[in-house]
């Protein structure tokens, strides 16, 4: 998105943390039309709870900090962020009173409610209280906040019902479309490369493994396969929950499944399209709608799309009432089992192109920054 408004000869200031096991200082990078001020900041991915939480608190006062001394001169006409995470309130208020700017909320997670549904912490605790605070001066500052999906706005607009619903909306997860599509060869190439075979049908997951992905029963969903001779399952991702995936084909071993934790983010995008199906997986506890942007990387890779995921979201109603893909919930292992039995016996190369007509229609770049 913000390489699209840079395209359309907006001047663009991105604000971009650093984390310290990058051992980067605060410091400035210039491009045609704009800066990217990247701030160091604790460690907030792959870390533990305590130093994650230290690190979303103290954000706000670092970006508030650095935007006085590094654009003290420039005068913002809209401000733009997502959360997660929800604890930048200070310093976009600060930028919205100096400037008179414009605030636009791309609400890309609806925490602290997320974890709440997790089990992380409870409703009950100063956390809770603390972050729920926090998100609702956010929606308050907010001149307008686009939402990933309808079943989002919906959500946000029952749970916060002192929001004005002229100002939430729909923006949702877009993407620069390029046609990932690979030949014969190339498929023939990578999955050779990889022990993949080419006879069978290949579903893939990729993306991060934690607890919102419900890994534990993407394993049972993989138990449930283990006779199935004319499907394999292509794992690539890393997360808090990989070591279970790990453990079970170390325990299993069952022989239609491979797990791989990092690919080159060419050669990803590649082995993504050289496979059949994408798959989503979603937690079956969560009460918020997720709309998953892996979606968006299956639909340009002309994938159809299996969508295993709780029954808030309406990312699976969307790709079936598109015609590019199945849903199920994730808490019923014959329901998924049944799927793939569809799938097998389905034309995919039919409904991967609707996908990726689907994609230019609904989520191209253009369309959320028109919005």
């Amino acid at each position: 998105m913000l390489r699209e408004f840079n395209k359309e000869k907006h001047n663009v200031y991105i604000i971009s943390p650093t984390e310290r096991r990058n051992r980067q200082k605060t410091h400035l990078i210039d491009f045609d039309k704009g800066k990217i001020l990247k701030i160091k900041i604790g460690n907030i991915q792959k870390s533990n709870l305590i130093e994650k939480g230290i690190t979303t608190i103290t954000l706000e006062s670092k970006f508030k900090k650095a935007i006085k001394k590094y654009f003290s001169d420039v005068k913002f006409d809209l401000i733009i962020y997502s959360t997660p995470p929800i604890t930048l309130q200070k310093s976009v208020e600060y930028v919205k009173n100096r400037d008179n700017a414009t605030t636009y909320l791309l609400l890309k997670d609806i925490f602290p409610q997320n974890a709440i549904d997790l089990n992380i912490f409870s409703k009950k605790g100063l956390i809770y209280k603390y972050f729920r605070n926090k998100e609702k001066q956010l929606y308050k500052l907010s001149d307008k906040i686009g939402c990933m999906s309808q079943a989002n706005v919906d959500y946000l607009l029952n749970h916060n019902p002192w929001l004005d619903k002229k100002k939430v909306e729909v923006c949702p997860n877009s993407i620069d479309v390029q046609d990932f599509n690979v030949t014969q060869l190339e498929r023939i190439a990578l999955r050779n490369k990889y022990g993949i075979p080419l006879e069978k049908k290949v579903f893939v997951y990729g993306g991060n493994l934690g607890k919102p992905q419900g890994v534990d029963f993407l394993i049972k969903c993989l138990s449930s396969q283990v006779s199935n001779e004319k499907a394999f399952f292509l794992i690539v991702g890393a997360g808090t929950e990989y070591w279970k995936l790990e453990k079970y084909l170390n325990e299993d071993k069952p022989s239609n499944v491979k797990l791989m934790k990092h690919l080159p983010r060419d050669e990803y995008d590649c082995m993504i399209a050289s496979c059949d199906v994408g798959m989503i997986f979603l937690d079956h506890r969560f009460t918020i709608p997720n709309f998953p942007s892996r979606l968006l990387t299956y639909m340009q890779a002309k994938l159809p799309v299996l969508s295993v995921t709780d029954s808030n979201t309406d990312i699976g109603r969307i790709i079936v009432s598109g015609d590019f893909g199945w849903s199920c919930e994730s808490n019923d292992v014959n329901m998924f089992k049944c799927t793939v039995y569809d799938i097998l016996n389905a034309n995919i190369t039919d409904m991967g192109a609707k996908g990726f007509e689907y994609l230019l229609q609904n989520y191209a770049v253009e369309k959320s920054c028109n919005i």
